[in-house]
C-alpha cells in the first residue's frame, strides 16, 4: 500500500513546486557595462503575478545577481515572480552611480516585467546588507523613481535584511567611537570613505532622512540578527522612524543566525524568519 502512495505523493510535490524559466543576462539601460543586467525567474504560464525585485549584498563593492539561494522557488511557490539585479560596484562607481542603477533596473521592470507575466503594478523591494541599505533608500527617497517618471506607487512592500546603513552617520559615529576607545587605528575604507566622505551625503544616503508622513511610502518588514549590535540598533532606528511617520513596519530580530545565514535560508520551511516574511507578502500583496 506504502509502495502504491509513493507516485501520488511525488505526483503533488511535483505540483506544488513550478517550473521556473530564467531569463538570465537581461539589459536594463542602453549601456554595455557588464554589470548593467538582472535576471528573471518566473514561474511557468505566469501572468499578472506580483514581483519581487531583489538587490544582492556584498558590502557595495563585491556580489552578484545570482546569490539568490532559496528565494527564487520559494516566491514562485507562493505565485511571484523574482527579480534579481546586478549594479556597479565601487570604488570604480560611486555610491550614486550604484542607487542610480538600482533605480534604473526597477524601471525597467516596471516597464517590462508583463512580458514576463508579472504585474508591475504589485512589486516588493527587497535587499541584504548592502542590497538592504539600497531598497530601503529606494523606498524612502521618491527622486531616484522620479528620475523615470515613477512614484512609490507599484511599489506594495519593502523587506531590507540585516542592513547596518538605514542611519550612515549613526553607524559612522558608532565604528568610530568603537576605534577610538580600544586603541586601533580609525578605518580607512569604512561607512565613511564608502558613502563619499561628506556629511551631507552620508545624511543624504540614509533613508531615515527621507521618511516623513504622507509620502506614498510602502509597509516594510525589517529582518535582523537578534545578536548582531549594529543591524539590531539600525533595524531598530529605521522601524521606529516610519512607525512615528505613520508607515507599517515591523522590525523582526532572528536567533540562532548569522549575516549570512539569515539571507541564505530565506525561503526555507520551518524557518522563522521566512515566517514572518510570508506574514508580510500575504498581507502587503492582494
Amino acid at each position: 500500500m506504502k509502495a502504491a502512495l509513493l507516485p501520488l505523493l511525488a505526483a503533488s510535490l511535483a505540483a506544488a513546486t513550478p517550473t521556473l524559466t530564467v531569463t538570465r543576462d537581461v539589459r536594463y539601460t542602453e549601456s554595455t557595462h557588464p554589470r548593467h543586467v538582472l535576471d528573471i525567474h518566473a514561474p511557468a504560464g505566469a501572468k499578472d503575478l506580483p514581483v519581487v525585485f531583489w538587490i544582492h549584498g556584498g558590502g557595495w563593492q563585491a556580489g552578484d545577481k545570482g546569490d539568490v539561494k532559496l528565494k527564487p522557488q520559494a516566491f514562485a511557490e507562493r505565485g511571484c515572480v523574482f527579480v534579481s539585479t546586478n549594479y556597479r560596484l565601487l570604488p570604480a562607481a560611486t555610491m550614486g552611480d550604484i542607487m542610480r542603477d538600482v533605480a534604473a533596473a526597477f524601471a525597467w521592470t516596471h516597464a517590462n516585467i508583463a512580458r514576463h507575466g508579472g504585474d508591475p503594478r504589485r512589486i516588493l523591494v527587497g535587499g541584504h546588507s548592502a542590497g538592504a541599505q539600497l531598497a530601503a533608500l529606494l523606498c524612502a527617497d521618491e527622486k531616484y523613481l522620479r528620475a523615470h517618471g515613477l512614484t512609490f506607487a507599484p511599489i506594495k512592500g519593502c523587506i531590507p535584511v540585516d542592513g547596518d546603513t538605514y542611519d550612515v552617520p549613526a553607524i559612522i559615529e558608532v565604528a568610530e567611537v568603537r576605534a577610538r576607545a580600544h586603541g586601533f587605528p580609525l578605518p580607512t575604507n569604512g561607512h565613511r570613505q564608502k558613502f563619499g566622505n561628506d556629511p551631507v551625503l552620508h545624511r543624504d544616503f540614509s533613508a531615515v532622512t527621507h521618511i516623513a508622513k504622507d509620502r506614498g511610502i510602502p509597509p516594510f518588514l525589517i529582518l535582523h540578527v537578534a545578536g548582531h549590535p549594529d543591524t539590531t540598533a539600525q533595524a531598530q532606528r529605521l522601524g521606529a522612524v516610519l512607525k512615528a511617520a505613520g508607515v507599517s513596519a515591523r522590525v523582526f530580530g532572528a536567533r540562532n543566525t548569522d549575516h549570512n545565514k539569515l539571507n541564505d535560508h530565506l525561503g526555507e520551511t520551518g524557518d522563522p524568519a521566512t515566517t514572518a516574511l510570508w506574514e508580510f507578502v500575504a498581507t502587503v500583496i492582494k
